[in-house]
């Protein structure tokens, strides 16, 4: 099976799903629901929910490195208003955001 071609570029605003999800998963209950910047297209990797479960973890999967405001994240965040939180998210978390998100 061939890896999915990547469906976001650098600088693209997405949101993270905040599906409920039985079993192995790698995406922060901190983010679901959040907005963040595509900082990096990382290319396909191994589906670790499969893998998880005993399976192949294929079809790759796109992987990204989605840049979150600390202040979206921690509304009490007390540091600098500039600072960011950077987390590899599976495309399959991921949807385009709305405008204003």
């Amino acid at each position: 099976m061939s890896a999915a071609s990547a469906r976001f570029r650098r600088g693209d605003t997405v949101l993270v799903s905040d599906r409920a999800h039985a079993g192995h998963h790698r995406t922060p209950w901190y983010i679901k629901g959040k907005a963040g910047v595509i900082d990096v297209d990382n290319g396909p990797w191994l589906n670790p929910e499969s893998r998880g479960h005993g399976g192949s973890g294929l079809p790759k999967v796109p992987v990204y490195r989605v840049r979150f405001a600390q202040t979206a994240l921690w509304p009490s965040y007390a540091g600098p208003a500039h600072d960011t939180l950077i987390i590899d998210v599976f495309e399959h978390w991921l949807e385009p955001a709305e405008e204003g998100s």
